[in-house]
């Protein structure tokens, strides 16, 4: 089963369908470190199959360079991660691109989501304009541009529940009106009391991710065929585990603005993260365990909130700061602008926003005072510690903010895979597919 990822990321997404062998087709995405990290995830997948894993390990080490590692992978694995920009300029470029890779091959589905800036309902509260006339809101045209002209039998859209009411509704009903008028049976359906468009909202921490992180995820398969797709509660509920103790006891403590390319392991692997392979039997190191640095009135700001909170389960309320410890003036808007990690559930929603500044995910120990590492960034949002982004330290948490959690991402694929079974036995063998079968010789 072969799929196109749009607006693609980091690859969260993608992270998903892969372990579920589906085969990728095309990455598209503008980021360009991105991209770079796309490119060394896919790397990492066909030098695993290949049996060779070591020169996977040899670059996360530092003992090779990126260059040197890329020089491993052919040609049309590179060239399929498109570092372009979505748009009507741009669009046909993209096409040729993704045709010369597929070589007239079907599509079975494609998948990814627009910017959600431009539907967050924080996004709309910080923007003088409301988000009104930001292009962004009209990059599902350019998704549907891709469904029209490669047909896949099915389509996953995923963005940020705001997608309910910005503009008034009106976005989700013209999507609604687009993908049906393609042809397409879409989980968008008229809510009669109300009388606007209703779409399924879920919640990551139901499919084993220890994050509150409510999304839409629009799915929409051809009308005649006779599908059906249902995302089913992940088996291991995560009510049975917690950030401290199941997901981030094995890193070793770390102070703010230190930082630690490769740490070796202080504990043995935890049932949770085996069983959701966090970690990783081929690794007995992992990377990227980097605080930022803090200045001393946010570290004696996050030392109060850390203590109200393990003391107490309270969280601070910026108007009750002292005088001396408050930079900003608007004390009515954003009083919970800064909060600590739950250590004893499951994370509040990590965005993109985390590349900015850590005051809202601080980490929930009197012994280290800080906001959260990259790697425990990256594990909260359930990837995988053999996973390495590209590119800068801001950048990498914005790449890991704007992300979907591959396991999230793998619970759709099962479902998606389910669905699609049936049809495909109906045109060829089935298969699982791999990175390695990625080749169009």
């Amino acid at each position: 089963m072969r799929y196109i990822d749009l607006f693609a990321g980091a690859g969260g997404l993608s992270e998903g369908f892969i372990r579920e062998g589906f085969i990728p087709i095309a990455h598209v995405e503008m980021n360009n470190e991105a991209c770079f990290t796309i490119k060394t995830r896919l790397a990492y997948y066909f030098l695993k199959e290949n049996h060779q894993l070591d020169i996977y390990k040899n670059y996360l080490l530092g003992k090779i360079t990126r260059e040197d590692l890329y020089s491993y992978l052919p040609k049309y694995i590179l060239n399929s991660v498109i570092n372009t920009e979505i748009s009507d300029q741009t669009i046909d470029g993209i096409f040729e691109q993704i045709d010369t890779l597929n070589q007239n091959q079907a599509v079975d589905l494609i998948i990814g989501g627009p910017p959600c800036q431009a539907y967050s309902v924080i996004g709309r509260a910080r923007d003088k304009n409301k988000m009104v006339g930001d292009k962004r809101n009209h990059l599902f045209l350019q998704y549907a541009n891709f469904l029209e002209k490669y047909q896949p039998k099915m389509f996953v859209f995923e963005n940020v529940t705001g997608l309910i009411s910005a503009g008034n509704g009106n976005y989700l009903k013209e999507m609604a009106e687009k993908f049906t008028s393609l042809g397409y049976h879409v989980n968008i359906h008229l809510d009669k009391s109300k009388n606007n468009e209703k779409v399924d909202i879920f919640n990551t921490a139901n499919y084993g991710v220890l994050q509150n992180r409510q999304r839409v995820i629009i799915v929409g398969h051809k009308e005649q065929l006779s599908l059906q797709f249902h995302l089913p509660t992940f088996e291991m509920p995560t009510t049975k585990y917690n950030i401290k103790e199941d997901l981030l006891s094995d890193l070793p403590i770390l102070q703010q603005n230190e930082v630690k390319k490769i740490v070796a392991y202080t504990q043995k692997a935890t049932d949770y993260q085996m069983a959701t392979c966090l970690r990783d039997i081929n690794f007995d190191f992992t990377t990227q365990h980097i605080a930022r640095p803090h200045n001393n009135r946010d570290l004696e700001i996050y030392k109060i909130a850390i203590e109200l909170w393990l003391n107490e389960r309270k969280r601070l309320n910026y108007a009750n700061l002292r005088e001396d410890l408050k930079t900003h003036k608007n004390q009515d808007v954003f009083q919970n602008r800064f909060q600590v990690v739950n250590p004893f559930g499951v994370c509040h929603t990590v965005v993109a926003h985390i590349s900015c500044d850590g005051h809202y995910y601080i980490y929930p120990d009197l012994a280290q005072i800080r906001s959260i590492s990259v790697r425990e960034a990256a594990r909260i949002q359930s990837f995988p510690d053999n996973f390495f982004f590209e590119g800068s330290r801001t950048s990498v948490f914005k790449q890991i903010g704007n992300a979907v959690p591959p396991m999230f991402a793998q619970q759709i694929a099962k479902a998606i895979k389910k669905a699609l079974k049936p049809e495909l036995l109906d045109n060829e063998k089935s298969r699982i597919g791999t990175i390695q079968e990625f080749t169009f010789a």
